[in-house]
């Protein structure tokens, strides 16, 4: 067992060394992407996403406040545990349609200031960071 232990202690601080591969590793932490189409229909209520640290997803969906949490390494994307604030409002349909899309992502292309969320089935959601 002594014999092994110089083998793998390189790899475990590799693994420790391994920097984010998670969208948040590929964007600016301090950039807020808002909303501007889903599906190609643009998109005029304050909706936006951010990424502030690894595998953690924030942003302001029409009526709430929300946070995830994203782990899948780029460019494959998926939100887990998605919470918000509880304020009613009268774009809660807009909301819940936000929502849905945004878990039904899979992919992710970060370009300079354009944020491409995608999946298989050909829906999509483009977000600009301002």
């Amino acid at each position: 067992m002594l014999k092994i232990m110089p083998i793998l202690m390189p790899l475990a601080f590799l693994n420790a060394c391994a920097g984010d591969e998670s969208i948040a590793g590929y964007v600016d932490p301090s950039a807020e992407y808002h909303l501007v189409e889903i599906d190609g229909e643009a998109i005029s209520l304050r909706t936006t996403i951010a990424f502030p640290a690894a595998g953690e997803v924030v942003g302001q969906a029409p009526c709430n406040r929300y946070f995830a949490t994203q782990t899948a390494p780029y460019p494959w994307f998926s939100v887990d545990g998605i919470g918000a604030t509880r304020m009613a409002c009268p774009d809660m349909a807009a909301e819940t349609a936000f929502f849905t899309a945004l878990q039904d992502m899979t992919l992710s292309e970060a370009s300079g200031d354009t944020l491409i969320l995608s999946n298989s089935d050909g829906r999509q959601m483009v977000f600009a960071a301002r």
